[in-house]
């Protein structure tokens, strides 16, 4: 959990000057997230009300840019989401701390825990993912910071490492990682993707209804199987592969935006590079922070290499058949 970035009130009275909203109430951090710094800001008087606003830690004010216009022009388009709030001039990005700085309605809600998660709500997850993939047509995507060679270069960081909690398995994880890249498939439908849609980046009320979709920092260029594949691998697996959620999120998905042929023959593999990817990055962005013999990391490498694992012993006849594809 992130809060690279403390502010003061001070601070976010100077920002929300910028912006339509009524004054400072209250200035709350945020224990949420892993890469930017996020707080809770509640306004006063004829406009007041409760906002979410992040201090951009990774990005610069340009990708700030992008990133919000990109999630207001999806709110726009039908994806469930929180957009972001115009300041009085028409901007939609300021500056705290000499870092990007924005406001984003705030959508009340709760994170499915994972025992909660039924297919009634997969389904609901898998038709908001396609909305994104359909309304995203139009958007300039940047490439994904987690492409083959990206991953390639983390191992490399691991093995420079010496860390002997994980340097020891980069060469399997680095023949894993090769072998599974050369299996996806050439020429796969491809647009806007979320690439990052855990249970802790979808908001549900009180009748179970899906509020929103959060944290985009992910989104770019990718293939659509890829980013269900994520979605499945992130809902649909506890000690195993939950047949029925998974179809049921597969079948919402194609409520929305159909499978062709060669997505459905590919989603093993792209699920097994999924897989991979986020095995390297929770030993590069959560395994390495942490210090030897103390707290586990709170999300495990391991957890991602069963799920390759699992995806292996399926195989792609298996994948298909077992999301009803």
């Amino acid at each position: 959990m992130a809060l690279l970035t403390a502010i003061t009130e001070q601070d976010a009275r100077g920002l929300l000057a910028a912006y339509a909203v009524g004054p400072l109430e209250t200035l709350q951090p945020l224990a949420a997230g892993s890469v930017n710094s996020n707080f809770s800001v509640q306004t006063g008087g004829a406009e007041g009300r409760r906002l979410f606003l992040r201090v951009y830690e990774e990005r610069d004010r340009a990708g700030a840019e992008a990133e919000t216009a990109m999630v207001e022009r999806l709110a726009a388009a039908g994806v469930p989401s929180a957009p972001p709030v115009r300041r009085s001039d028409g901007g939609l990005v300021s500056e705290l701390r000499g870092k990007p700085a924005a406001l984003f309605v705030w959508r009340p809600g709760t994170i499915r825990c994972g025992a909660q998660v039924t297919p009634g709500d997969t389904r609901a997850v898998g038709q908001a993912l396609a909305r994104v993939h359909v309304a995203g047509g139009a958007e300039a995507r940047e490439p994904s910071r987690f492409r083959y060679e990206g991953l390639c270069a983390r191992l490399d960081r691991v093995a420079r490492s010496g860390d002997a909690r994980f340097a020891p398995a980069v060469p399997a994880l680095r023949d894993a990682l090769a072998s599974a890249h050369e299996s996806r498939p050439a020429g796969l439908p491809r647009g806007l993707i979320h690439g990052d849609l855990f249970r802790d980046n979808v908001l549900w009320s009180g009748d179970g209804t899906l509020v929103a979709l959060l944290d985009f920092e992910s989104a770019s260029d990718g293939t659509f199987a890829y980013d269900l594949m994520v979605t499945v691998l992130a809902w649909c697996v506890g000690d195993d592969l939950d047949v029925e959620r998974a179809r049921a999120m597969r079948e919402g998905y194609e409520q929305v935006r159909k499978l062709d042929d060669r997505e459905r023959d590919a989603l093993a593999a792209e699920g097994a590079f999924a897989a991979l990817r986020f095995a390297v990055t929770r030993i590069t962005d959560f395994g390495m922070r942490t210090v030897p013999g103390g707290s586990p990391p709170a999300r495990d490498w391991r957890r991602f290499m069963m799920r390759f694992d699992k995806l292996q012993a399926l195989g792609a006849d298996g994948v298909r058949r077992a999301l009803g594809a």
